[in-house]
């Protein structure tokens, strides 16, 4: 048997997933907690002995993405707020990071400050259409360079003086690695060479600096950030079921949304958003958990008039318990009962920002009615109870008063199995057998 080894090492929990390269199928897998406090190693070594027992493993090449230490934190840098620096922002996200700080126009000595206080692993410099302003783009390259920065800095902007502008950092001692321009030109996103030099600088620069490991081992095996190689198999996954798609990963602290569209001609027409379309997008809520940010999933859903009477209270003391003990596990029908509610709130919640703009900056809005499929994932879904995880996408899926137009005929699945990081982790090498294995475990014809 020809096996790989595909891991994620996530904030609470590392998880692998044994996939046989020759049937496209998964032989293995296991979970345990990630092992911050001592050497993330411990844990995933642990985990991998766990899946593989049995298994004709031992020189199976690994396949590792990590979310642990607080994943990729990025800064974008970029001209105008609605245009470039929106635009950078959307790209970031694409490439699995924490975007911490936006920033638009020329950097002072104030704004110096609030990039430093924010604290970014990877400073993503744009600005200008190629040809346009160079400008703005010029004063923050030089300013970064006299004062010193020493934080990673990707740098796609105007490619009239990017290279000199990349000469002008590094003489500098910054670290910085150029890529095309996000915004070529207004109305055109391109974000796939911003997202692999995000990719390399994390890999490079990030990995090793979090203090994960001791060793180098750890900074050797990671090839990806977690939701980069997430939203990696949402695009095989995309494009095996020939349409659109949308992923609500419910997580402890954060819950993400992908989707990925078909690409439509008249998004170049008039009225097109100047800071491009992503079709294929990725957002991040904050605030919204099943653990530590659980009690901003109850404001959120109290804002957005989600709640019956009387229901806020109760569940805003569930909500801090499991914020003051985010190991908490649920204990009996009643408790259960409270996980699927604020889970189903979390995804709501979530895929109501992301298709109305507000968290891509769209001003349209993401249009998810041709969605054919919509995929939960997340530990309070994985391990629900029998039914739970489907009332909780039923919910997201009847949401008519969100503001947003919903999927006209989508079908709901849970990745169970946890393969969609699997898939994106396998995709470069193997993409075959990537697209058969979630094929295999999401799509049900």
């Amino acid at each position: 048997m020809n096996v790989a080894v595909c891991a994620d090492v996530g904030s609470t929990y590392t998880k692998v997933a044994v996939v046989d390269l020759d049937g496209a199928a998964l032989v293995g897998a296991a979970a345990t907690p990630t092992t911050v406090g001592t050497d993330v190693l411990h844990g995933l070594d642990a985990a991998v002995a766990a899946a593989t027992a049995g298994l004709p493993a031992g020189d199976a090449p690994w396949y590792v993405c990590s979310s642990a230490g607080g994943g990729l934190r990025l800064a974008v840098v970029g001209y105008e707020q609605l245009v470039t620096a929106q635009a950078g922002r959307r790209v970031g996200l694409s490439a699995g990071a924490n975007v911490v700080h936006v920033a638009a126009g020329r950097l002072g000595r104030a704004e110096v400050t609030a990039l430093r206080a924010a604290r970014p692993d990877v400073v993503l410099l744009v600005g200008g259409t190629d040809g346009g302003d160079a400008d703005t783009l010029t004063h923050n390259a030089t300013r970064l360079a006299r004062v010193r920065w020493r934080v990673p800095v990707v740098l796609a902007g105007n490619v009239d003086v990017r290279d000199d502008l990349a000469g002008v950092l590094a003489a500098a001692g910054v670290p910085v690695t150029v890529a095309d321009n996000v915004l070529p030109r207004i109305g055109v996103l391109a974000p796939a060479s911003a997202r692999a030099a995000i990719r390399e600088v994390f890999l490079r620069h990030v990995i090793g600096g979090k203090r994960l490991s001791r060793g180098s081992r750890f900074a050797r095996l990671v090839r990806a950030a977690t939701p980069d190689a997430v939203l990696t198999g949402v695009e095989v996954l995309a494009d095996r079921i020939g349409g659109d798609l949308a992923v609500v990963d419910v997580g402890g602290a954060t819950t993400d949304v992908y989707s990925v569209l078909t690409p439509d001609e008249r998004a170049s027409g008039p009225g097109r958003e100047v800071a491009g379309t992503l079709w294929r997008a990725r957002t991040v809520e904050g605030d919204l958990g099943m653990r530590w940010s659980a009690p901003g999933v109850v404001r959120a859903a109290a804002e957005e008039r989600l709640l019956a009477p009387g229901e806020q209270e109760d569940l805003a003391r569930a909500a801090a318990v499991r914020a003051a003990e985010p190991g908490f596990l649920p204990d009996g029908d009643a408790q259960r009962a409270v996980e699927r509610r604020i889970a189903e709130l979390a995804a709501t919640v979530a895929l109501r920002r992301h298709a109305r703009g507000g968290a891509t900056g769209e001003r349209g809005g993401r249009d998810l009615r041709d969605v054919r499929l919509v995929v939960g994932s997340g530990g309070v879904l994985r391990h629900a109870p029998a039914g739970h995880a489907a009332q909780v996408l039923a919910a997201v899926l009847a949401d008519h008063a969100g503001g947003w137009p919903l999927p006209r005929a989508a079908r709901a699945v849970v990745d169970v199995e946890y393969v969609l990081a699997a898939g994106g982790l396998l995709a470069q090498e193997h993409p075959d057998v990537a697209g058969a294995l979630l094929r295999r475990h999401l799509i049900t014809d």
